[in-house]
């Protein structure tokens, strides 16, 4: 089977990297790719805001299944466009990846099947909002109602924080919406499942850093590093998430007539009152899916195929029992402006240590220089029998990188250890 993976990020070259292992796939091609995914495939240049382009290069490669990397590509119906066109495709359709596209549209979900989140409200004017801070106090959520890549939430500690947060959205856009919430206490913990449409079975789990700076200071951004899995998330605490959020959510789309068939990356907060939604992605995520994707025992592409075909059944996807963890490197200045362009050396001698795999997120080549081109450039991975030996591998091989412009943490996994 030819195969198109859709994407350009640390995701897709780890997606491409299990792909490329399955002996159901004949040809793997990634649109648009980075120098780690020509690795596993090969890249093509498509412009995928253009479904009828993309519809077009799998009728000529004879590409039998698309898998949708990003979140935008399935917001805008890609799915849709592709299944319509007769080409099978990995993701929720248009209606069903409302669940990321609006936060809005999840927590009215929740409120109608009773799948416990954060009190909330929904906003689309600013002076009506601050009023509501102002009756609330804080801590409290800002939430942007659509997709900001990770970064359109503030988790304010004083009203003036969240006051602010208000008037940047609304500078930008005067007539956003947005999603006011109150704040949860707990750890967070990042849950996957696939769905193909009736029923879900369990991936696993991991631990991201959001905030830029050790300690988890500093602004949110998409993702500094992770780990699966989570040692927070005991087994009892899944079951009760699986069966109190995960489930209502796949029965509750179906009842709607809008199945979700995909990946359901939940974020979860663990609460004193028990596991808590705080918000849904409708792919996996980045940071965490390379985590998740090294621990892969089980064949991934038939796992994704049955997903589409509303087949998964009995499906019991396995993981290794070793521990993953990835530190980001990021360029300077991340996550606000960067300047592209610096040179990268040393990944060779970073994969010399033993379980260690280098993801590219941000990269492109100029000639025989490999380049930073963008923020988040680089997923330093490791496997380990512990979480601890995990850390150990990332970090001797974060050691080993030359690029003088990057920056990374230094202490991800610390909640765990």
């Amino acid at each position: 089977m030819n195969v198109l993976l859709i994407g350009s990020g640390g995701r897709e070259h780890a997606l491409s990297y299990a792909l490329a292992k399955s002996p159901l796939l004949s040809k793997l091609f990634i649109a648009p790719g980075n120098p780690g995914t020509a690795r596993h495939g090969d890249n093509v240049v498509i412009d995928v805001t253009d479904h009828g382009a993309v519809i077009d290069f799998c009728r000529l490669m004879k590409v039998g299944f698309v898998v949708v990397g990003p979140e935008a590509p399935l917001v805008a119906g890609l799915v849709d466009d592709l299944e319509a066109a007769g080409i099978k495709a990995f993701g929720p359709k248009k209606a069903a990846a409302r669940l990321e596209g609006s936060k809005g549209f999840t927590k009215e979900l929740c409120a109608e099947f009773g799948i416990p989140t954060a009190g909330y409200r929904r906003f689309t004017d600013a002076d009506a909002a601050k009023a509501h801070v102002r009756q609330q106090g804080a801590p409290i959520v800002v939430k942007y109602d659509g997709l900001m890549a990770g970064k359109g939430v503030t988790v304010a500690t004083t009203e003036a924080e969240a006051l602010s947060s208000i008037d940047a959205i609304y500078a930008g856009e005067p007539n956003a919406a947005i999603v006011i919430e109150d704040c949860m206490v707990g750890e967070e913990v990042s849950f996957f499942c696939l769905s193909d449409g009736d029923r879900a079975v369990i991936l696993g789990s991991a631990q991201d850093h959001k905030r830029v700076f050790d300690g988890d200071k500093g602004p949110n951004t998409g993702g500094m590093g992770a780990y699966s899995p989570a040692p927070v998330f005991t087994p009892e605490l899944e079951a009760e998430a699986f069966e109190t959020i995960i489930k209502p959510t796949v029965a509750g789309l179906k009842q709607r007539g809008t199945p979700y068939r995909g990946v359901l990356f939940a974020g979860l907060m663990l609460t004193g009152q028990g596991p808590k939604l705080v918000e849904y992605n409708a792919r996996f995520g980045d940071p965490e899916c390379q985590v998740l994707i090294l621990r892969f025992a089980s064949d991934l592409l038939p796992l994704l195929l049955a997903s589409a075909d509303g087949g998964l059944g009995d499906a019991k996807p396995v993981l290794s029992s070793d521990h993953a963890l990835t530190v980001v490197m990021a360029n300077a200045g991340y996550p606000g402006p960067v300047q592209p362009g610096s040179e990268i050396k040393g990944i060779d001698g970073a994969e010399d240590v033993g379980g260690v795999t280098v993801f590219h997120a941000g990269t492109r080549m100029d000639g025989t220089r490999l380049l930073a081109a963008g923020g988040r450039v680089l997923n330093i991975c490791a496997t380990g029998p512990t979480l601890r030996d995990a850390q150990r591998r990332a970090y001797e091989a974060v050691d080993r990188i030359d690029w003088p412009q990057g920056f990374c943490r230094r202490d991800i996994g610390w909640r765990a250890l």
